[in-house]
């Protein structure tokens, strides 16, 4: 075996179990439960799930997606969240090769899919995820060459590159997600109910701690534009109200998927070959 695909196979079987902890904080972080204790466990029955029954993806084969003990349906959603998640490490590694630029999009894919997930399902952002993301934002942004924001064009070379990168990951935070929240603002003045919630406001800041201004903005753009074709799709179809709460940062999520994977990952993996 060649040590790319070495890497490659460690990055993938890496992200498979990361996403097996994930499915354990999508779970329990909005229902404020212990990601740590108790041991997990069947819902339905109660009884700890063994170590051999907890294997990313084959256990859920094997067990033909059913509790051993009280043969409980199992929800797809555990291996499609351990397979996301896996796939996101091996695009990060083999885009990028064994680099912090591909740790940093490995760790932002891992939060984007809790959240879209736990806002898909609960409608609920954890602040573990946003502003715990930020702050892992904002500590890989001194390390990495990234395009000056407004920050570095101010600044220039008075100040140092890192301190100018960190400036530009936390301007863009606080830019873009000052600006969703204005506008949900204006919104609840004029419509008399909210329509964006506080922790859209964070996953914005999260993923432009991440992804910078430029980035963040992609995403919002685009998720607006999921949001409004699905949504109204799905309102359609199931026959629901109008006002009818939507999962917008789970559309957020997609979109901000892709600016990183498409817009930033590739494009820097064309870079390489381009040299």
């Amino acid at each position: 075996m060649s040590d790319a695909v070495f890497l490659r196979t460690t990055a993938f079987l890496a992200g498979l179990l990361i996403g097996s902890f994930l499915n354990v904080c999508i779970y329990r972080m909005p229902r404020d439960i212990s990601v740590v204790r108790p041991r997990s466990h069947c819902p339905y029955c109660q009884r700890t799930v063994a170590w051999y029954d907890n294997i990313p993806v084959l256990s859920y084969l094997l067990l033909r997606a059913r509790c051993r003990h009280c043969l409980a349906s199992i929800p797809v959603r555990y291996v499609l969240v351990e397979l996301s998640t896996g796939l996101a490490f091996l695009l990060s590694v083999y885009t990028l090769g064994p680099t912090l630029l591909a740790a940093k999009y490995a760790v932002f894919s891992a939060i984007i899919i809790s959240l879209i997930v736990t806002d898909f399902m609960d409608r609920i952002l954890p602040d573990e995820f946003t502003l715990g993301g930020v702050l892992i934002g904002l500590a890989f942004a001194p390390f990495l060459n990234t395009e000056p924001g407004i920050p570095g064009l101010i600044f220039g070379k008075a100040v140092s590159a890192p301190w100018i990168r960190l400036a530009d990951a936390a301007f863009a935070a606080a830019f873009a997600s000052g600006m969703i929240w204005f506008i949900g603002w204006v919104y609840q003045k004029v419509r008399h109910r909210e329509g964006m919630g506080l922790g859209d406001v964070k996953m914005l800041a999260m993923i432009g701690a991440f992804l910078g201004l430029r980035g963040a903005l992609a995403a919002v753009i685009f998720g607006s534009l999921i949001g409004a074709v699905i949504g109204l799709g799905y309102i359609l179809i199931r026959k629901k109200d109008l006002l009818y709460e939507l999962p917008f940062g789970s559309f957020l999520g997609f979109s901000a998927l892709g600016v990183a994977i498409w817009g930033e990952a590739i494009v820097a993996w064309y870079g390489r070959l381009g040299q």
